[in-house]
């Protein structure tokens, strides 16, 4: 026996209606590229959105074409993400963090056959023009086109009815479209529909998942080209959050400026933006009273940080999830009895990726394939299903799942009895050493508690008796000269003697992937021959 409900369909345009409806007024302010900051409403914004449509149909946009963006985190690529995915488009945001080849194939692979584009990328557009096979159109986000024959996106939609009747289809129809970051092999297109993505956003909204309500202001310094911005740009317009969009300018004495200005109460980004936020507040000695709470995902969160924000007043909330989840998984939200323990004992807790968002399972599988127990001891390969997450690749040429339908993320990881889950490692990542496993993640959360310490990551090299050894390769924090023992020394009282590190070596800086994260490698190429002592 079937219900007797409506069957009407999970669009992201009824996200839109709900927020006009009831949140006109609030506000989205951005830092734009040119510099000024803009201001305007919910309701204002529905209305350009109204004309993007429009103007995207006049264009001969039609449902299934893909509609490309190079851009920052500002208004006009916020209202892409309503118009292209409203008139049963694919928006498709590439990272131009690829650098040209990978940005090339992205846009070829995915066959876009328009362009959007920031003027800060003007040149990378101007490199990749040559390459690009499907493109027709190519459009300036901007009031003024700077090159001859690319017309500006105020003047595409100058003149359009700033009122529309949304097309309803099939919520599995395509919305959004993102490719994997490629650090080994090419990049992998990830297919967002409509259903999956309202799905997330009602349950990004839970009290014990992002706990944002109405009238919060919330900056994701998540770029909209990794993942949507952790899909803010549609849960910002259900819950109605007041938006602040950051723009380019993501040095941290610009994110504090914007910060304050806009008495921002909840942020989300990547550890490296949360390490370059800190720097700047301990050299002024500033501080930011409104903000109460920050989500840092992308890579695993340092001790360090959440101790240092801890001082300022400041959580640092952990999240997980893939380009492959669209991207929620986890968010570390702590039940009472645990919050409200003493910092020391909440920790070891504070410190883990946190517990799955509904409707997301999770396993962990030994290598022969055996699903092991939520004991918190037992650790292997993390597998995942739920309505949010990949069943295959765009174009893929074989299946991305287990033969019993579930996700194997990549990640090694453990799951105690209150379903809270710790990440060991990338299974890539983990260095085998006397027949044990060593977490690099665990060496470098260490060394990041060292004060002379901004920034450490950790490969496994070859020893001729042990397989594979730890060595910590880190980047000193401006005004500290700390030497290889006394990090050595630093870290013995804090990992298990297995996992100290072998050599340590300084860099000036790290290699970052598209999207915020040590690449692994490019360290090992770094260090390919080299040679620990003794």
């Amino acid at each position: 026996m079937l219900g007797l409900m409506m069957d009407r369909p999970l669009l992201t345009t009824e996200i839109l209606k709900h927020a006009l409806r009831t949140y006109h007024a609030t506000e989205i302010v951005t830092r734009t590229v040119e510099g000024p900051i803009h201001r305007y409403t919910i309701g204002e914004a529905g209305r350009r959105i109204a004309q993007l449509a429009h103007a995207l149909r006049e264009m001969g946009v039609r449902k299934g074409d893909r509609v490309g963006v190079i851009g920052w985190n500002t208004y006009r690529q916020f209202e892409m993400y309503y118009a292209v995915g409203g008139i049963g488009a694919v928006l498709h945001t590439v990272n131009p963090r690829l650098g040209p080849d990978n940005a090339a194939f992205v846009v070829n692979h995915a066959e876009d056959a328009y362009l959007f584009y920031d003027s800060t990328f003007a040149p990378l557009v101007a490199a990749l023009r040559p390459k690009l096979k499907s493109v027709r159109t190519f459009i300036a986000l901007s009031e003024d086109a700077n090159t001859a024959g690319v017309q500006s996106y105020e003047s595409l939609i100058a003149g359009q009815s700033t009122r529309i009747d949304w097309p309803e289809f099939d919520e599995n129809t395509a919305v959004t479209m993102c490719y994997t970051s490629g650090t080994t092999g090419n990049p992998k297109g990830v297919l967002y529909s409509h259903r999956a993505l309202v799905l997330q956003t009602i349950c990004s909204l839970l009290p014990t998942a992002l706990g944002c309500k109405e009238g919060d202001v919330v900056l994701p310094v998540v770029p909209m080209f990794h993942v949507n911005a952790w899909n803010i740009t549609y849960s910002a317009m259900m819950g109605g959050l007041k938006l602040v969009l950051p723009g380019p300018k993501l040095d941290g004495e610009s994110l504090f400026e914007l910060l304050d200005q806009e008495k921002v109460a909840y942020s989300l980004g990547v550890p490296t933006v949360w390490l370059a936020l800190l720097q700047y507040m301990e050299k002024t000695g500033k501080a930011l009273p409104h903000l109460k709470k920050g989500l840092c995902g992308g890579s695993a969160l340092p001790e360090a940080l959440i101790r240092a924000y801890e001082k300022l007043g400041i959580e640092l909330q952990q999240g997980w999830g893939m380009t492959e989840m669209s991207p929620l998984g986890t968010v570390n939200h702590l039940p009472p009895h645990i919050r409200a323990l003493p910092l020391e004992e909440r920790l070891p807790v504070q410190l883990k990726a946190g517990r799955a968002m509904p409707f997301v399972d999770m396993r962990i599988v030994s290598e022969d394939g055996h699903v092991l127990p939520h004991d918190g001891v037992a650790e292997g390969r993390l597998q995942v299903r739920g309505p949010w997450i990949v069943k295959d690749y765009y174009k893929a040429e074989s299946a991305t799942l287990t033969a019993d339908g579930w996700f194997d993320t990549g990640d090694v990881a453990a799951i105690d009895g209150d379903a809270f889950m710790r990440i060991t490692d990338r299974a890539k990542d983990v260095i085998k050493t006397g027949g044990e496993w060593v977490s690099s993640i665990e060496v470098e959360n260490a060394a990041m508690l060292h004060p002379g310490v901004a920034q450490a990551g950790v490969i496994g090299v070859p020893h001729p008796k042990w397989q594979e050894r730890p060595l910590l390769i880190v980047v000193k924090r401006e005004g500290h000269n700390p030497s290889p023992d006394d990090i050595k020394a630093f870290l013995r009282d804090k990992l298990d003697k297995i996992a100290w590190p072998d050599a340590v070596e300084f860099v000036k800086e790290l290699p970052l992937g598209a999207t915020g994260k040590v690449l692994k490698t490019e360290l090992r190429k770094m260090f390919q021959d080299y040679k620990l002592p003794g």
